[in-house]
Parts: structure tokens; sequence; C-alpha cells
């Protein structure tokens, strides 16, 4: 299966990877996008990953980072949120340690360090050259950052950095 947000109906999709109808897979006032009127961006649920048995998802305007389980039988378990206060938070990509996970916060120039008990700070900033950074993947030991540069229009840059192996509780 192929898991898609769609950021603006606020709805996980999925569809069958031989090709076919997309069916809504997860809807929810979690993964909604926020009225312009109330201060949103219309900007729902955004990045997207498939991790143990699971899709978890950001949400850009209600700054959360949420799990959903997949169930024995395909179908989408109940939304969990594993952190909040994620301003911004557009992609993330998980360390490789659990569930501990690097969040991109495209307005705030900054990745943070998302640990699985919700807590989290900033490890790279606009000081190391980051500039509304979109995303992040992570392979072996680096760390890559795409910096758009959409609101700053100054430096779009792809950062890397080392990932250091210590173990956050």
């Amino acid at each position: 299966m192929l898991y898609v947000a769609d950021s603006v109906l606020g709805t996980v999709w999925r569809v069958p990877k031989e090709g076919g109808e997309p069916t809504a897979w997860a809807t929810g006032t979690e993964l909604d996008p926020v009225p312009a009127s109330e201060g949103g961006f219309g900007v729902g649920v955004n990045g997207l990953k498939i991790h143990d048995g699971a899709v978890w998802v950001s949400n850009t305007d209600r700054s959360s980072l949420l799990r959903i389980p997949v169930r024995g039988n395909g179908s989408a378990g109940p939304i969990q949120t594993r952190a909040t206060g994620l301003t911004g938070i557009d992609d993330f990509a998980f360390t490789g340690r659990g569930d501990t996970v690097l969040a991109a916060l495209i307005m705030s120039n900054q990745v943070a360090l998302v640990r699985p008990n919700g807590s989290h700070s900033a490890v790279l900033t606009r000081q190391d050259g980051l500039s509304n950074p979109t995303s992040v993947a992570v392979r072996h030991e680096t760390v890559y950052v795409p910096s758009a540069a959409y609101f700053t229009m100054n430096d779009p840059n792809l950062l890397l950095a080392h990932l250091h192996q210590h173990h956050d509780h």
C-alpha cells in the first residue's frame, strides 16, 4: 500500500501499490488544517512515515506529531498524539533508535529532537545554516536537512550533520 498525506483535506489516503482507487484511510480533527480565520495556514496532515506497525504524520497547523496504528486487517487504529508544541512542523525522520524523531520546523528555522515521551528540544538552528527547513532524512550517521528559504528568501541550502549515538530518555 501507498499512504498519502492530504494537507488540505486532513486525510491520509491509501492506494494499492498495483494501482486503483485511493481510499480515505484516516480522517479526524487531529489531521485537519486550522482555518485561516482561526490563525492557521490551511496545512494539516503533512509529513508521513511508516514506522513500527504504524503510519506517523505531522500536522503543521496543529504543531503535532501523530501515530496511527495499522490494524491487522489494514484499517487505521485510533490516532495517537505523540508530541505537541512543534510549531511549524513540516517533515520528520526517525533517527533509527526506537521512536526518536528529528523534525523540521519550517517557521522557526530549527530541527527538533523529539523523544519518545513527547519532549523535544532544538538541535539545529538558523545559526547552523537553516533557512526554513522543509524535511529531514537520516542515512547511517548523516542527517540531511534541505532548507527551502520560502519565507526568509535567503540562502536555500542542504545542511549535513552528524547523528550522535547517545541515548535519550
